[in-house]
This record gives C-alpha cells, structure tokens and sequence, in this order.
C-alpha cells in the first residue's frame, strides 16, 4: 500500500510541477492559452499574477517532494490537505475541471497515504 501511496503522491506532485511550468513559463504560449482557456491580450496582462500562481504551486510540488524523501507522512499529509483546499478553492471559484485535475488525485493520494 505504501508504494500505491508514494506513487501517487508522486503524481500529484509531477502535476503541480507542471502547474509551474505552465503558469510561469508558458503563461503567454498557445500551450499555456489552451491550457487555461485564456486570450492573448488576457495572457499578457495577467502573466505577473499567474507566475505568481505557478510560484504557489511550485512550493506545494517542494513539500510534496520533501515528504516523499524524507518518507514522513506528516509532511504528505499536511501538502495534500494543502492542494485538496486549493483544488477545492479553485473549482468553487475558477473552474470545476481543477477538482478533478488537482483535488481528486490529492484526495486519493491522503487516503493512501493515511492508510499506509
């Protein structure tokens, strides 16, 4: 069960890796338009705040890491409760798709991580 559980944890991880490259990388890019839905004009106006986001998620991906090398699940715990809130935060307020691309696999993750 614990390997279920790092493995997973390991993939909500890689996914907020992700999160940063997009937010603070390819914010402008069509990739990053596509991904996020937004216009050109809208991408260059906002591309500061959403480095800013993707900082934010770079720091959840850092703490999902660190619990995973040190092997702590009290660190895994506290990370995932903190992407499960904001996956939670971002579907009430953004978009519905965050729930099941950040929340769930966070949740799945906790409940893994819980019962190992």
């Amino acid at each position: 069960m614990i390997v279920a559980a790092y493995a997973l944890v390991g993939i909500v991880a890689a996914i907020h890796v992700y999160i940063l490259i997009l937010e603070m990388f390819l914010w402008t890019t069509p990739r990053g338009r596509a991904a996020f839905g937004t216009t050109p004009d809208f991408a260059t106006q906002s591309r500061t705040l959403a480095a800013n986001q993707g900082l934010y998620n770079g720091f959840l991906a850092a703490g999902l890491i660190w619990g995973l090398l040190g092997r702590d699940p009290a660190v895994l715990t506290f990370f995932l409760a903190c992407v499960i809130v904001a996956g939670l935060y971002g579907a009430a307020t953004v978009s519905r798709r965050i729930l099941y691309v950040q929340a769930a696999p966070a949740v799945l993750a906790l409940i893994l991580v819980l019962l190992s």
